[in-house]
Parts: structure tokens; C-alpha cells; sequence
């Protein structure tokens, strides 16, 4: 008895050690991890932060999702991709992408109780993260035009990855839309890819794919 109270005894510091150890180690890593700066890409961003109002932690978003409003009149519309690493073939997983866009009178609408962007970007607006493929989905309805402009119809969209500032990408826009001008189809920098969607009908939904390339004609990005 007499010696395991000392084996006991000479146990108990060891362990506490030990723990202390852990635990200064863990605090080290999370300090680094914090502390690591994020590359500044893409340029000015105005509404960008938006992104970081998920109501979801990113950790726990899916990678397809429905819109607000997807069950509101109008016509219905399902964009699918795959987002790529900058050469083009990678696929890149845990992307957080955000998107908005107007309803179907041309503007962004407040139920009332937004906070923050969704004052401006309104409740018409969704967070998805790609899968370990780089897909990702969503269903809404095709917004409209702004009221008495000349803007084609588009649904805006940023994007976060890992170790980079959240920047913008060219909007989706539709190939069909008479406002889309030969000029905005005519673009040779598109930030991204190419934005402009062709759409197809399946049991009333209109279909469209986009892959997205990051890094593809954003300022700043490295090349590596």
C-alpha cells in the first residue's frame, strides 16, 4: 500500500504535466492559425463581408441548397457546377459560395427583419460550400431585370476560400436575355469563367451549368 501511494504520488504531477502540455499546444497551434493572414486578392469588394453573415457556420453548409422565395411565382431555375483550382482541371473542395439577386420586380426585397447586408441584398439569398468534387448547386427562381434599366437580369456571386480575402466573380447572366448586349458577350476578362449561363428546360425547371476556374482573371492571386 505503502508503495503505490508513492507510485501514486509520483504519478499525479507527471499527468498534470502532461495535460498542461496538451493544452499549451492546442492554445500555440489555434494562436498560429489566427494569427496566419489571409492573401489580400481581387481588389476593392463592397458587400463581399456579406458572405461571412451565413447563418450557418461554414463548416456546416452543404453543397446544394434552396433559395428563399424558390416556392414564390416565377420561373424556376436549378444552376449547378464545379469550381476548379487555377489550372483549370482541380477540383477544389470547401468553397464557400454566396449569391443574391432580385425577385421578380427587379429589387432585392426586405421582409424586415434583415441585418446587416441583407438590409441591401435582401432575403432573396443563399450559402453553399463545393463537396470533395468542387460541386455545387442551387435552386431559385430567375430574377428580373432592375425596374426601367437597361441591366440584364443576373444573380450576383462571391466567393471565400481558404487563406484568401472573400472577393467577386463575374455574375451569372443569361444567354438568352435581350439585354445582354454584344458587348457583355463579347468579354475576354471574365473574373472566375465565363458567367453567361445556357439554359435548357426539364419538367418546368430551367437548368444551367457553370464551372468556376479561381483565381482566373482576380487581381492579385498568385499564380502558384
Amino acid at each position: 500500500k505503502f508503495t503505490s501511494q508513492i507510485i501514486e504520488k509520483l504519478m499525479k504531477p507527471s499527468l498534470i504535466t502532461l495535460i498542461i502540455v496538451i493544452f499549451s499546444l492546442r492554445a500555440c497551434a489555434q494562436k498560429q492559425e489566427k494569427a496566419t493572414p489571409e492573401i489580400d486578392v481581387g481588389g476593392n469588394c463592397e458587400g463581399c463581408e456579406a458572405i461571412f453573415e451565413s447563418p450557418v457556420p461554414f463548416n456546416e453548409l452543404n453543397w446544394i441548397d434552396t433559395l428563399p422565395g424558390f416556392d414564390e411565382p416565377g420561373q424556376k431555375l436549378a444552376i449547378s457546377g464545379s469550381v476548379f483550382k487555377l489550372d483549370g482541371k482541380t477540383p477544389a473542395a470547401s468553397i464557400v459560395l454566396y449569391v443574391y439577386h432580385t425577385n421578380q420586380k427587379g429589387i432585392y426585397p426586405n421582409k424586415g427583419d434583415e441585418n446587416g447586408w441583407g438590409k441591401r441584398h435582401g432575403y432573396l439569398r443563399g450559402w453553399i460550400k463545393t463537396n470533395n468534387s468542387g460541386q455545387y448547386k442551387f435552386y431559385t427562381l430567375i430574377p428580373a431585370s432592375y425596374p426601367n434599366s437597361n441591366n440584364p437580369k443576373h444573380i450576383h456571386i462571391t466567393i471565400k476560400e481558404p487563406g484568401k480575402n472573400a472577393y467577386w466573380i463575374d455574375d451569372f447572366l443569361f444567354g438568352e436575355d435581350p439585354l445582354l448586349s454584344r458587348e457583355l458577350r463579347n468579354k475576354n476578362n471574365f473574373r472566375g469563367g465565363n458567367g453567361i449561363l445556357s439554359t435548357s428546360h426539364q419538367k418546368g425547371i430551367m437548368i444551367a451549368r457553370r464551372d468556376i476556374i479561381l483565381g482566373e482573371n482576380i487581381p492579385g492571386y498568385p499564380k502558384e
